[in-house]
């Protein structure tokens, strides 16, 4: 089987545009890079809470607990 070309994807490209309008494809590729940032700012921060959590605690600490 054969891959997309260049010239099926421009056609793509113009039906959508067409079927949605240019206005409406900006407020939805600016709503998915909202979304997209969102979600690696989550990650990153349960990254760093996941590191934080997971310290290895001291010997004057587990004494204690």
């Amino acid at each position: 089987m054969m891959g997309i070309s260049v010239w099926q994807l421009a056609i793509i490209a113009i039906i959508v545009a067409l079927l949605f309008g240019t206005k409406r494809l900006s407020t939805i590729g600016s709503d998915v890079g909202t979304t997209i940032k969102g979600f690696k700012s989550a990650m990153s921060d349960d990254v760093t809470n996941n590191k934080l959590s997971q310290e290895p605690t001291t010997k004057a600490e587990s004494k204690e607990a």
